[in-house]
């Protein structure tokens, strides 16, 4: 009796699987075979029912009918039978389940290829292998030995692949089958994008055949060919070149000079702000307000007809270099209290749309400024929701839906009904029909969804909240408001600006009302900063909350005279750019290509960044590891150590490239076109291995 085999990247994906299976279920036609076969008899081929059944082109007749009927799209509802637990996997009647543990596989160290590469040597660069050699990892043989066994159980006929939906789940397959040995057998590929119970019978049911995949498992390939060529033949000859000088520097015993094509290109954006930082000059300025009526202030600026209008005196057009200017302009106009002529009065309306949809860095980054989360910590918990079917898959780019999910939404919607803090938002929602109105915004983009749609609630499994800890729920709560945010209408602010005479010196100031809350009412109102309209610390608009300033000015026209009632000088200065937090880091790496001054580069790289949203966190985690970066906890505050900044300085003297986002982007757009189909596995490789021996040999070679 033929069975199929569903094979998961880790148990608890597996056991949710096992327990769909096990349930009734609309499976494909094509295993109808099966499952009435294994009705029938038992695990030794008897029969254990009285009626014999016939099978014709996927119908189930005659007494196979009592316990079958047809689904949709030629798709049979059966209940595959109770499973039962076995070691390192489950088996039904007509289907076993089992799973890695992660990656099993992993490339091998030179040293598999020839022992004497143990020994590190300038000889034996560059080191690139005709044929790559792949190993068991070890703390994992016995559950590699288990797969591998079902993998090629004689009764196994199709093979469905359940691991993560995304890049590295499929290198995590490919090498299991590689190194099994895997031959005559079906292959589907489950692709879902939630662990909810109809979104992995759509999968199953959907499943398409593994070859259609066969481009995103060669970049995938590549991508640890890449990184573990880079990381092998760079590593090893800076090293070489440059460890005990670089060892004496920093009076150590031995530096070794670890390199990554990302984790590299990282290590240089953090010295470069850290230097931007520590070079930084702070240039003081003073600036000149005027008390309006007791209501508010208004802030100089140099126009035309003042006689500081142009002076190389006035820094940045509204403030004086030097305070005794500024005490010199105010002693000019004269003693307060003065009339201030209204020469301008501007109203208008602004609209402020939703945000777009959490992926995986956007969220990153807010845990780490709201919740002092790492990007490693976030992506755990948030892995931890999507097991529990509470999120879509985690690991996305795209911040919008594709319009398959888009037109089905409302289930998500509905099921959040049951959510106490955003059930009375997911009610109006579905009430007023809004979610039908979202494939035409901009909010559902298929251009913008690759291999999954932005992260979003699912509606679905709200009961395990209960179970989890205090920052899961949170991070939660974050991605629910997100998604309920943007079937709101926009956040409507009414606008003033005006500009004031005083003399023969101009004064501006600017408020901002918010009149129709839109979205805000499920995101929360920004906090307000030091009288700021919103949180920007930019902003120069000032809240209209005060009904004095309110009526004050609903009767402010052009013409208009005011009374400016005293003068006052503050000091401020220019600040330094801001040190990267884990999450800004994360963002950053994400939309590298704003580093990149070569316009056209720039625009061919749109949209690769530095790494994936699957690996960046992991990056950031092995720099602080390996003594590179500082990470303040309470913070979430990037800085570069001694070590950091001295092996920033050794590759910039070396391989400078790699410290740059063109090098690393450009990369990694390679791997999105070998995924595309756009070039062939055999040319990435003969533009990887030309740039490694060429920068190899450049050093080897090099004097210093």
């Amino acid at each position: 009796m033929s069975k199929v085999l569903f094979i998961a990247e880790k148990p608890s994906v597996a056991r949710e699987f096992a327990r769909v299976l096990g349930s009734s279920y609309s499976y494909p036609s094509d295993m109808v075979g099966i499952a009435g076969e294994a009705a029938r008899t038992d695990k030794n081929g008897q029969l254990i029912r009285a009626a014999q059944a016939e099978q014709t082109d996927g119908q189930v007749t005659g007494a196979g009918k009592a316990d079958q009927k047809e689904g949709q799209d030629g798709n049979s509802s059966r209940s595959f039978g109770l499973p039962k637990n076995h070691d390192g996997y489950i088996e039904g009647a007509a289907y076993v389940v089992t799973w890695c543990v992660g990656h099993l596989v992993t490339m091998s160290y030179p040293d598999a290829y020839d022992p004497s590469l143990k020994r590190w040597s300038m000889d034996t660069l560059p080191f690139i292998p005709d044929n790559f050699r792949y190993e068991i990892i070890d703390g994992v043989k016995k559950q590699f030995g288990i797969v591998r066994g079902l993998l090629n159980r004689p009764d196994i006929s199709t093979i469905y692949v359940c691991t993560d939906s995304g890049r590295e789940g499929e290198y995590i397959y490919r090498l299991v089958e590689q190194m099994s040995g895997v031959n005559g057998k079906e292959r589907r590929r489950v692709w879902i994008d939630s662990q909810t119970e109809d979104e992995i019978k759509r999968g199953i049911r959907e499943a398409k055949d593994l070859s259609a995949y066969d481009n995103l498992a060669a970049s995938a390939y590549l991508r640890a060919k890449e990184d573990y060529l880079m990381g092998i033949n760079f590593s090893r000859l800076l090293t070489l070149k440059y460890g005990y000088s670089l060892s004496r520097f920093l009076n150590r015993d031995k530096t070794v000079i670890s390199v990554g094509r990302v984790m590299t290109c990282t290590l240089g954006m953090v010295v470069r702000r850290e230097r931007e930082i520590r070079n930084f000059v702070k240039t003081p300025f003073f600036k000149v307000f005027a008390d309006i009526e007791g209501l508010f202030s208004a802030q100089w600026k140099a126009a035309e007809g003042s006689p500081w209008f142009g002076s190389p005196a006035i820094y940045n057009g509204t403030g004086f270099l030097k305070e005794e200017d500024a005490r010199k302009m105010v002693a000019g106009l004269g003693e307060p209290p003065l009339p201030a002529k209204v020469m301008l009065s501007e109203k208008k309306t602004e609209k402020k749309y939703a945000p777009l949809l959490y992926n995986l860095a956007e969220i990153q980054n807010d845990a780490s400024r709201a919740l002092k989360l790492s990007p490693d910590e976030t992506l755990k918990l948030i892995q931890e929701l999507y097991e529990k079917k509470l999120v879509t898959y985690p690991r996305t780019d795209a911040r919008v839906l594709s319009s398959a999910v888009a037109k089905e939404i409302g289930r998500n919607i509905g099921g959040l009904k049951g959510y106490a803090p955003a059930a009375a938002f997911a009610e109006e929602i579905l009430s007023k029909g809004r979610h039908k109105e979202i494939l035409k915004t901009r909010y559902t983009d298929d251009s913008k969804v690759t291999d999954h749609y932005a992260l979003i609630p699912t509606g679905q499994g709200l009961g395990a909240l209960k179970g989890l800890g205090e920052a899961s729920k949170k991070i939660y709560d974050m991605i629910v408001k997100r998604f309920l945010s943007v079937f709101y209408p926009p956040a409507v602010y009414e606008k003033r600006r005006l500009e004031l005479k005083i003399g023969n010196e101009c004064f501006t100031a600017s408020f901002r009302a918010l009149k129709e809350s839109g979205y805000l009412a499920v995101t929360g109102l920004p906090a307000q900063r030091k009288g700021k309209a919103d949180d920007s610390a930019d902003s120069d608009e000032a809240d209209i909350s005060n009904p004095a300033l309110v009526e004050l000015l609903s009767g402010v026209r052009k013409g208009s005279t005011l009374t400016a009632k005293s003068f006052s000088i503050k000091e401020g200065s220019t600040s330094p750019p801001k040190r990267y937090t884990s999450g800004s880091l994360i963002l950053a790496m994400e939309n590298a290509g704003q580093f990149i001054e070569d316009e056209e580069l720039r625009a061919m790289i749109k949209g690769s960044g530095i790494g994936t949203s699957a690996t960046r966190a992991e990056i950031l985690k092995k720099l602080v590891s390996i003594g590179y970066f500082d990470l303040a906890k309470k913070t979430q505050t990037v800085t570069p150590t001694r070590l950091g900044e001295a092996i920033y300085d050794t590759v910039n003297a070396s391989i400078p490239s790699l410290l740059n986002p063109e090098l690393t982007a450009s990369w990694e757009k390679g791997l999105t076109m070998v995924a595309e189909g756009s070039i062939t596995a055999d040319e990435y490789m003969r533009k990887l291995s030309g740039f490694i021996t060429r920068r190899v040999d450049a050093v080897k070679g090099a004097g210093n």
